[in-house]
């Protein structure tokens, strides 16, 4: 049998080492060599059950094996958000804040699936059977073959769905499960680090769909090591402002579908509703144009979503001026204002600046730029814009527009909602205008001076 070879490796740099010493001659760094074991080039390990020649060709593969199954939920938001459905063997960590209706999304969930035929136990480790089947009833859901168990305890939990077989085992939370060989309290980066991987794994060894709950810290990251999102297969972020009813769920790892794709719920009496068309809701509440309002045409993933930006300018009674966001980037409306000022002429030194993203939702695409831009430059002169027109464009610092994509999908949900003008940057593919008078720029100086007379 082959000797191993030991050598020995610096962790600052990499040089490595035919022996140990107490500092490394490449970086200078002292006590950072330790002693790798290099791997044999011996026999396949039995163990790990490797063949030799077991490598195929991805043609092979895509000739022999079949994609993986999908099960519909008969959620239309949520089967867009999973990619299609929920793939067999799959696991999904879903994170939200505390009360937005994680475990309300999750049961409705769970209960529609189960009416679609799959086998589903829901295990809460925060709530005893009783309470949830309360919350069952409270949503129309008491009827639904759902199996529910109440346990926090790891190793019972794996027993019971090794004897159950589902085909979807929900996990609310991550945080609460306690596996008995790892020496910590649950909720504690090794107790979340063990818990997902047995579960994980459980998943791809049985074919078993696993939906993990995890809380969120208070900046809004899921709580625990981030090893925990690398295991899993899909990450989805359950957003929303208390004080409104929509609620967004929104996809930012799939293995299996678009990342960044979203389903719009709203949040009534009995639970969580899908809407269809998110557009015609966030502008549901839009009245005459105002000084400072301004529609944007955005882009979630793939789809086309208009929502109304606000802004107010006012002098401001302090020594600095304030900056207030919500929903968009903060550092982003810096650089606007800097750009406007720096290429446009127009100060806005001394004035508080708000601006708001209407109805609780949270943009982050640069196309938005334009149409903050806009929506400044109309609170500032207090001119409102034309009732019937969006906005979209990216700005870069020199002052040019630069062309968003997806420009006919945005034409097209705002021609579906009235809207019969655009303002969008020149150049990039050519589109149809789908009935909608497009008015292109190519700098913002020419924007400023051609929609609100000044530059």
């Amino acid at each position: 049998m082959a000797k191993t070879p030991v050598t020995f490796s610096c962790n600052a740099c990499g040089a490595t080492y035919n022996k140990w010493s107490g500092r490394c001659d490449a970086c200078g760094e002292w006590n950072t060599i330790q002693q790798d074991q290099g791997i044999s080039a011996g026999p396949p390990s039995k163990s790990l059950g490797i063949k030799r020649g077991s490598a195929m060709l991805l043609t092979d593969l895509t000739t022999h094996e079949p994609p993986p199954p999908r099960s519909k939920s008969g959620i239309g938001e949520l089967d867009r958000v999973l990619g299609g459905g929920l793939v067999a063997a799959s696991a999904i960590l879903v994170g939200g804040d505390p009360g937005i209706g994680k475990s309300t999304l999750l049961l409705q969930a769970a209960a529609h699936f189960a009416r679609q035929g799959l086998k589903t136990i829901y295990v809460s480790g925060e709530e005893a059977s009783a309470q949830v089947r309360m919350r069952a009833q409270r949503l129309g859901l008491a009827d639904a073959p759902v199996k529910l168990a109440a346990e926090t305890n790891l190793r019972d939990i794996l027993t019971t769905l090794e004897a159950e077989r589902p085909d979807l085992a929900i996990i609310d939370s991550i945080q609460t499960m306690w596996a008995d060989n790892v020496d910590s309290a649950p909720g504690s980066v090794s107790q979340v680090r063990a818990s997902a991987h047995e579960l994980t794994s459980f998943a791809k060894r049985t074919g078993v769909s696993v939906i993990l709950v995890g809380h969120v810290t208070k900046d809004g990251q899921i709580a625990g090591p981030r090893v925990v999102e690398h295991m899993v297969d899909t990450v989805l972020y359950f957003e929303g402002e208390r004080g409104h009813q929509f609620r967004i769920l929104r996809a930012v790892k799939n293995r299996f579908g678009p990342a960044d794709e979203i389903g719009v719920f709203e949040m009534t009496g009995g639970g969580l509703a899908e809407v269809t068309n998110p557009s015609a809701l966030f502008l549901s509440e839009r009245g005459t144009p105002a000084a400072g309002s301004v529609v944007f045409a955005g882009i979630e993933g793939t789809r086309p979503v208009l929502c109304e930006l606000q802004a107010l300018v006012a002098p401001s009674p302090h020594s600095q001026a304030r900056r207030t966001v919500v929903g968009w980037d903060g550092g982003r409306l810096a650089m606007i204002l800097a750009v406007l000022e720096a290429r446009c002429g127009i100060p806005f030194a001394g004035l508080d600046v708000y601006l708001n993203v209407a109805g609780g939702m949270k943009i982050s695409e640069p196309a938005a730029d334009l149409a903050v831009a806009a929506a400044l430059l109309s609170a500032r002169e207090d001119v409102a814009l034309p009732a019937e027109t969006v906005v979209f464009g990216e700005i870069s610092l020199s002052g040019a527009l630069r062309p968003a994509t997806q420009t006919e999908n945005r034409l097209k949900e705002a021609q579906k909602l009235g809207f019969t003008s655009a303002i969008a940057p020149a150049g990039g593919k050519p589109v149809g205008k789908n009935g909608i008078t497009l008015n292109t720029m190519s700098d913002l100086t020419g924007f400023v001076g051609e929609i609100f007379g000044a530059g």
